[in-house]
């Protein structure tokens, strides 16, 4: 009030005694509580929690690193940070259930664009993708948490896969690891004849089949849609990517990957049944493992090269993870320094080396990290991210392309060409699928 004001209302106090007044006030009620209380201040602020959701790694030395770090952050902040972790197809569910609800963990961890399938319930994060280095971000990366301008995930990490391969298997083919996909179909042919062929799994599998079908599409000019959302994938392009599988998979490779999942090929590799396939550093990772646990030197046979290139180039499906914040959580400040926590420089380097190869970092600067260069059966995965695009593209990354990836229609349109039908035939019918989806 103004001092006419006060004066109005019979109130004479300067600004000075109103001062001194309430903080007597407030002394006196604090002399009260304390004698109320025996002379201690009472604890009426419960300690802070933040829980944090995500994915239980196939490196199960990354979980340990994680929470590692998630206790060494909340005794710098002052906050107790539980970590859980469960399967990674469990996500959904329980993000779903949080979002609704509005009530759950504080902090998620979602892959690919998972983030914008729930923006709603997702705090925006610009600032922090700012300080990550912004459009230096890969733009895969990027592409899964851009929200219409507003990003609802910060991009933490990505797993990739390259082609691991059997040394001595490739040297009695004199078979050279493949630059193009017309060097992969000459190099399987010889090796099948030898009794080694190229294992892919090309069924319902969540991982495999669509890395592989996907990134030999893109190779041959391929594309499901355009930068326009219309369905573009009754092409000459297309008709010559399935042209290709058929013969690849008939002269270079197990049949009997039709049935596989995203086990049964590294199951087969270490049977040594198959010469080459398709995976994440995983198979690589355990061979090194048992190298040093079980003294078996198989780790030595093997090397690694990226999906070879196409009339089209080189392009690459990548995982992209991402953490992100509920709206809903009460502690939003501590979680987003949290955030900043792990993708400090030296905690990021600590996660990436436990990880072996398995993950990659959401900048090109990761690209030149030590660990690609010591072990240089690594470093084609240092690589891959540079190639990488979503699997909307060269449209957007929604809702709808997440839709055409769950029903396996690229994979389809390509197992039901290996399996004897035509390619103008598997092409018309992946169009249709298609349309049933983006109209």
């Amino acid at each position: 009030m103004s001092k006419k004001a006060n004066r109005r209302h019979g109130l004479q106090l300067t600004r000075r005694q109103f001062v001194r007044s309430t903080g007597l006030a407030a002394a006196g009620a604090a002399g009260a509580s304390l004698g109320l209380f025996g002379g201690k201040a009472p604890a009426f602020a419960q300690s802070r929690e933040m829980h944090v959701l995500e994915w239980s790694s196939f490196v199960k030395e990354a979980d340990v690193e994680v929470n590692r770090q998630a206790e060494e952050f909340g005794k710098t902040e002052g906050i107790k940070v539980k970590v859980e972790h469960i399967n990674n197809n469990d996500l959904n569910a329980r993000t779903t259930a949080a979002v609704e609800s509005g009530t759950g963990p504080d902090v998620v961890q979602l892959f690919n664009n998972q983030p914008l399938l729930y923006a709603p319930g997702l705090l925006g994060v610009n600032d922090l993708v700012q300080e990550t280095g912004g459009n230096k971000i890969y733009p895969f990366f990027r592409e899964s948490v851009d929200d219409g301008g507003t990003y609802v995930g910060l991009p933490y990490f990505a797993t990739g896969a390259a082609w691991v391969y059997n040394k001595d298997m490739y040297q009695q083919a004199g078979a050279k690891p493949s630059q193009t996909w017309d060097e992969f179909l000459d190099s399987g042919t010889q090796l099948k004849k030898l009794g080694f062929p190229v294992g892919q799994a090309l069924g319902h599998s969540f991982g495999d089949p669509p890395g592989f079908a996907y990134s030999l599409f893109w190779a041959y000019g391929g594309k499901l849609i355009d930068e326009h959302s219309k369905v573009a994938v009754d092409t000459k392009e297309t008709r010559a990517a399935i042209a290709y599988v058929k013969e690849f998979w008939k002269a270079a490779c197990d049949e009997s990957g039709l049935g596989w999942d995203d086990s049964a090929n590294n199951r087969a590799f270490a049977a040594e049944t198959i010469s080459v396939t398709r995976n994440g550093a995983s198979i690589y990772f355990v061979a090194k493992r048992n190298l040093v646990q079980k003294q078996d030197p198989f780790a030595k046979k093997l090397d690694h090269f990226l999906d070879p290139k196409g009339p089209a180039g080189r392009r690459h499906s990548m995982t992209a993870y991402s953490r992100c914040i509920f709206k809903a959580s009460k502690v939003q400040s501590a979680a987003k320094n949290y955030l900043r926590f792990c993708l400090k420089r030296e905690n990021l380097d600590k996660l990436i080396r436990v990880n072996d190869g398995y993950i990659n970092g959401p900048t090109p600067e990761w690209e030149e990290h030590p660990l690609w260069k010591e072990d240089p059966a690594l470093t084609p995965f240092a690589h891959a991210p540079a190639t990488s695009v979503t699997y909307g593209w060269p449209g957007p990354n929604d809702r709808k392309a997440s839709e055409a990836v769950a029903k396996y229609i690229l994979v389809d349109m390509f197992a039901r060409a290996v399996q004897g039908e035509s390619a103008d035939a598997a092409a018309r019918w992946a169009s249709s699928e298609l349309k049933q989806i983006y109209g």
